[in-house]
């Protein structure tokens, strides 16, 4: 799965395993890709390499949070019903051009 933006495009990696889940972008260096966490509604950075850029979707994929750069060691929650909600992971600075109400479209291969 791709998602295209900043006129760039990132593979989407969707955390559907418990230990993708668990890991998320630990321990990675010169992120390059994202992660997508459905039905999450709540992060944290610690132990992350890297400053990351963080989305929270609606279950129509509409961005209803953003916050661009977040630092290592920060905890955020988005909302309280984790059953309509979905967090994206993306590369630092990357989520520039995404604003709040948008609908973020996945392309497959």
């Amino acid at each position: 799965m791709y998602l295209k933006t900043n006129n760039k495009t990132y593979e989407i990696i969707i955390a559907d395993t418990f230990y993708k889940r668990l890991t998320g972008l630990i321990g990675q260096k010169n992120i390059n890709f994202g992660m997508l966490f459905p039905k999450c509604n709540s992060i944290h950075t610690y132990f992350m390499k890297e400053n990351i850029d963080i989305i929270g979707l609606d279950k129509n994929n509409e961005v209803i949070y953003k916050y661009e750069n977040l630092d290592k060691n920060r905890i955020i929650k988005i909302n309280n019903d984790i059953n309509k909600t979905s967090i994206l992971e993306l590369p630092a600075n990357s989520s520039k051009k995404i604003r709040i109400g948008a609908i973020l479209i996945f392309e497959n291969n």
